[in-house]
């Protein structure tokens, strides 16, 4: 469905999470404008290329485990955000303009031998989840519709259903809204090749400039279970992206012990680990 879409991700965008990834140390030489500011971006899927990250990886219902030795799998519990880029007569991005949102599972390999970020997020077909349940974004900035809305994750292992990762408002992004655009911008038209990091421009370039784009925007922190429960063939996972004024989390929590996933004004992504 977004095979002509390019897809980035973003890295460090919520307290906490790189260091329960044990990816922190990744990062120790990349510089940043603020203490709080994202680490930066990486590629997981980029039409035209040759290599891995030419790969489609998403799907809406399954993951496939890798089956390596230490191919550890986390869930990545997040928003997907589906963007319109704007370039000017040189191929520079002058705008970012975010459409839709969604549920959206960063599904993650922890392997210490990576050089890129992009190498753990991407080993082939059915690799990543993006919710078919998306939402429309009235206006991204206070005041819009995703001032109200919250990440929350699950899994179901042998009959059992455990919290993945915490309860998490959307507004507590480090950067988000007109903050996070500009600071996307300017990384799409600067970042370069460097430790964990690529050059996007030149990602960008083997895409054909595409006007289309599926950025994630940061992983939760984890719950105790999460943070070390790497995934298993049967695990049944879900993400959900939920309005506060329809909902609580507790019973965002029973309506997916029961299976109810078509919510009001909500994402839902399920996905099974085969």
């Amino acid at each position: 469905m977004y095979k002509n879409y390019i897809g980035f991700g973003i890295a460090g965008n919520f307290a906490h999470h790189l260091d329960q990834a044990g990816e922190a140390n990744d990062f120790i030489n990349v510089k940043v404008d603020e203490e709080n500011a994202p680490k930066g971006i990486f590629p997981f899927y980029v039409p035209n290329d040759k290599s891995y990250r030419g790969v489609y990886p998403l799907n809406s219902d399954t993951i496939i485990h890798p089956r390596i030795e230490n191919g550890n799998l986390h869930m990545e519990p997040e928003v997907g955000i589906i963007c319109e880029i704007i370039y000017d007569e040189n191929n520079i991005v002058t705008n970012i303009i975010p459409k839709k949102f969604g549920a959206y599972n960063d599904c993650s390999i922890r392997k210490e031998s990576a050089k890129k970020i992009s190498e753990k997020k991407n080993w082939g077909k059915n690799t990543k989840g993006f919710s078919t349940q998306l939402i429309d974004i009235d206006k991204f900035s206070n005041g819009g519709i995703m001032d109200n809305y919250y990440i929350a994750s699950f899994l179901k292992r042998d009959g059992e259903f455990y919290e993945y990762g915490k309860d998490s408002a959307v507004l507590t992004y480090n950067y988000f809204y007109d903050k996070l655009i500009k600071w996307i911008i300017e990384k799409l038209n600067t970042q370069k090749d460097f430790g964990p990091l690529e050059n996007l421009k030149e990602h960008l370039k083997t895409a054909k400039y595409p006007k289309e784009m599926i950025i994630s925007i940061g992983a939760t922190s984890y719950t105790p279970f999460g943070e070390n429960g790497f995934l298993e063939i049967g695990d049944e996972i879900f993400v959900v992206v939920y309005n506060k004024n329809d909902y609580n989390y507790d019973e965002i929590k029973n309506s997916i012990k029961n299976k109810n996933l078509h919510l009001k004004n909500s994402s839902v992504l399920y996905q099974k680990v085969i």
